[in-house]
């Protein structure tokens, strides 16, 4: 076979497929080429989906033997997936020896980082869910607030009225024998907001019925009583 013709065929065909893309770096003693390959979502500015530069150089019983491959200008790969990616490269020429495989390796290596972008943008997406829904959680126990008990409304009312001097007023009226006023006794007292109805159900209060008129003394006219309204009523007296 002469490996040289062959390899000379495949670069034409190559050309032609990848017309403007594949740039030829070497010619002698053996092809040295470049085809970038990248993911459809592709952008740099974003860093979203995935691109590389292959590098193929040609030996001299190719395509009886592997040619060489580099992986080269790797965008947005995670942590080792060059090499990944070269492994995947190297499986595919061992399954394609005695054949031309550039085209084969490229499509392959395609494929590779398609699957690839799929896998890191569907982690994304569930890293951006988690955070979201661990904002939200934080968000809504900033509303939920504290559980209200006996023990923590005694806290509470304590600490309040220690704030507001109810406290220490009345317990200082107390030592220095001082009368409060009405209001502050109100305020310290809350038995006190009582006292009204407690004296309406007093029986020992009595009502002196002689500072009311007897009724039977105003001349009342009664609304069912036919009334001429032409005539002015006044009181005889």
């Amino acid at each position: 076979m002469d490996y040289k013709d062959e390899q000379r065929n495949e670069i034409e065909a190559l050309e032609s497929i990848y017309c403007g893309e594949l740039e030829i770096l070497v010619i002698e003693p053996y092809h040295t080429f470049a085809i970038p390959i990248k993911t459809e979502e592709y952008d740099p500015d974003t860093g979203n989906g995935l691109g590389c530069r292959l590098e193929f150089t040609y030996t001299a019983n190719y395509p009886d033997e592997p040619l060489l491959v580099s992986i080269e200008e790797q965008e947005n790969f995670e942590e080792g997936g060059d090499e990944k990616l070269k492994e995947h490269l190297v499986e595919q020429m061992n399954e394609n020896l005695g054949m031309v495989m550039v085209f084969t390796l490229v499509s392959a290596a395609q494929e590779w980082l398609n699957v690839q972008w799929d896998r890191i943008k569907l982690k994304r997406e569930e890293s951006a869910a988690k955070k979201l829904k661990e904002e939200e959680e934080l968000e809504r126990k900033k509303f939920e607030g504290t559980r209200v008990t006996v023990e923590t409304f005694m806290k509470w009312k304590e600490k309040f009225d220690e704030q507001m001097g109810y406290t220490k007023k009345r317990e200082l009226a107390e030592r220095e024998g001082k009368k409060l006023t009405g209001r502050e006794l109100f305020m310290t007292d809350k038995t006190l907001d009582q006292s009204d109805l407690k004296f309406l159900d007093d029986d020992s209060v009595k009502v002196d019925e002689s500072l009311f008129q007897n009724v039977c003394d105003l001349d009342l006219v009664d609304d069912d009583d036919d009334v001429d309204p032409n005539v002015f009523y006044h009181d005889s007296a």
